[in-house]
């Protein structure tokens, strides 16, 4: 898993609460066991209609947002059915980072399992967020990890608390294998002395 320090981005924004994981990826495309190739069905009913024409009011169609690896929501982000496939969506789209007042648990976990950054804000902080997105075009925030920090061009800055141990999962790159592969020579020297069947 690639390491999170500090990442300069793009801001996208999907208003709406209570965005659950079968409208991150619908349920028809968790056909595949890779976690490679869902981010083209990343909000897939929101981003194209039945016949599929593109619904040019969905943020995530627009010019402006292309290329978004910052993705902001409102409370409850994640709900629904604990699929590991929609962090991976959202990753293979592009986003780095979700912000949002709440999560599911789920879901929460599942980002840092994945390399996403997951930042809990006040619902007053995240407003400020889609407001400023609203007015400026190409909208960018610098979210540092290393000091637990947004800022933007414009003043803004916010310090967000982050549980240590996720923090420090995320600053080095591991996830729940390669913190065990951490201790792979004495993994090896148990292996080695246990006497085999």
């Amino acid at each position: 898993m690639e390491a999170f320090k500090k990442l300069t981005g793009l801001v996208a924004p999907v208003d709406r609460v209570n965005v659950d994981t079968d409208a991150i990826i619908p349920k028809q495309f968790l056909k595949r066991i890779e976690r490679s190739g869902f981010g083209q069905f990343l909000f897939f009913e929101w981003r194209w209609d039945e016949k599929g024409n593109t619904i040019a009011d969905f943020s995530l169609n627009q010019p402006r947002y292309q290329g978004s690896s910052v993705l902001i929501s409102r409370a409850n982000f994640g709900c629904g059915s604990s699929r590991e496939h929609a962090p991976w969506a959202i990753l293979d789209y592009g986003f780095k980072v979700v912000i949002a007042p709440s999560f599911a648990d789920i879901f929460y976990n599942n980002c840092f399992k994945n390399g996403i950054l997951p930042i809990r804000l006040s619902e007053e902080q995240v407003e400020d967020l889609f407001q400023r997105t609203a007015a400026t075009e190409g909208y960018q925030l610098t979210v540092d990890l290393e000091n637990n920090k947004i800022v933007d061009n414009a003043g803004l800055e916010i310090n967000f608390d982050l549980d240590e141990h996720r923090r420090q999962f995320l600053l080095q790159g591991l996830d729940d294998i390669g913190l065990t592969l951490q201790h792979e020579d004495k993994i090896s020297a148990y292996e080695a002395a246990r006497v085999a069947f």
